[in-house]
């Protein structure tokens, strides 16, 4: 059995880490590039969004390197994800890779104990002592990569030479992953929090602060959104992802089981603008619009073209009574990276200009290009 998994930023890093550990052949896919969407374009339904087409994607270059166990996500919630494992099984078959079986991970209802579970089929039935203890490894790995991400999104705002931040976070990915041991990880973490922390910054800067929301896998793949976090390291701006792996595995696999739900005060947030659960992320856009609409200077929301909860959200958005200024990008195959460009540094501008004027009040009208 070969096993591979489709990209959702570093996420195969940790995965791959757990997977050398039980003696599992794991296949590594290209990181998603413009072939990757091609190829999920051309054999995926017009209809279905970017997260759907570049999995597959994936997946297909998975299957060309001989990959025969394909791990993809499910849920039972009203987002499409739960039928994506299943379509993309078929379009396989279909394309010629008879073999392939696509494995499903029940991450909405059986949470942590569905995902060893999983493993634990992929690892000829490894024992529990041995799975647990590589899948803490593989924690550990994601959590220093969310960690040092984090110092990065502040460093790209100050820093004097630009790309600086992004360089050594490239070199600290490739640390974390060549890293075998604790001891080792834990050196790597601490000397590239250590380098970042050393690189010149510009100590008259005050950079804006800009959230970024939306659907979870735009937010993490950084070809999905054509790598927005840095465009705007580049314009000056601080940015504050909402969504990181880590804190989404700590929360959904650990401390739902618990009965403590994070995003229950995300949730209440958004209570008095939409009531139940819209599927995706879609709840949680509006939720935290409205909780951080005092801290940022504005907010960018990242939303895959078809995705029925981040329309939802994004016609809700401006009619709340918190006041910021929201950007709407849409993701998909025809996306043009100048576009987005010209959108983001129009949207700086007005944050910029907003905050010399001293107001961060809300325009009413919706502008052609995006942002409200």
């Amino acid at each position: 059995m070969r096993v591979s998994m489709p990209h959702m930023g570093n996420l195969y890093i940790p995965f791959k880490a757990l997977f050398q550990r039980l003696d599992i052949d794991f296949v590594i896919p290209p990181i998603s590039n413009q072939r990757t969407l091609s190829l999920g374009t051309k054999y995926s339904p017009e209809g279905l969004c970017i997260p759907f087409k570049l999995a597959l994607g994936n997946l297909i270059e998975a299957a060309e390197m001989g990959a025969d166990a394909l791990i993809m996500p499910v849920g039972n919630g009203i987002c499409r994800l739960g039928y994506y494992a299943q379509t993309q099984e078929q379009i396989l078959h279909e394309i010629g890779y008879a073999n392939v079986r696509v494995v499903r991970i029940g991450i909405s209802e059986h949470k942590l104990l569905g995902l060893l579970k999983t493993i634990k089929y992929l690892a000829n039935n490894a024992s529990w002592p041995r799975i647990i203890s590589t899948f803490r490894f593989g924690l550990t790995k994601l959590n220093a990569l969310d960690r040092i991400e984090r110092i990065v999104q502040k460093v790209r705002a100050v820093e004097l030479v630009k790309g600086t931040a992004n360089q050594l976070f490239a070199q600290a990915v490739d640390a974390i992953d060549k890293a075998d041991d604790y001891n080792t990880l834990k050196k790597a973490q601490a000397d590239y929090l250590d380098r970042l922390d050393r690189i010149p910054k510009d100590p008259q800067a005050q950079p804006l602060l800009v959230g970024i929301i939306g659907e979870f896998y735009v937010l993490l793949e950084p070809f999905s959104n054509l790598d927005v976090e840095s465009e705007l390291g580049k314009l000056g701006v601080e940015v504050r992802r909402t969504t990181f792996t880590s804190s989404w595995t700590k929360f959904s696999l650990f401390l739902n089981s618990l009965g403590i739900n994070e995003k229950d005060r995300i949730h209440r947030a958004a209570l008095p603008y939409l009531k139940r659960d819209i599927g995706g992320e879609g709840w949680e856009s509006v939720g935290e619009k409205v909780l951080h609409a005092k801290e940022y200077d504005g907010i960018i929301h990242l939303a895959p073209f078809t995705c029925m909860p981040e329309v939802v959200a994004q016609n809700i958005m401006p009619s709340t009574r918190e006041s910021i200024p929201i950007l709407t990008l849409i993701c998909d195959e025809q996306t043009t990276k100048t576009g987005m460009l010209t959108r983001l540094e129009a949207f700086v501008d007005l944050l910029q200009r907003k905050r010399r004027a001293g107001t961060n009040k809300q325009p009413r009208v919706t502008v052609r290009g995006g942002y409200t």
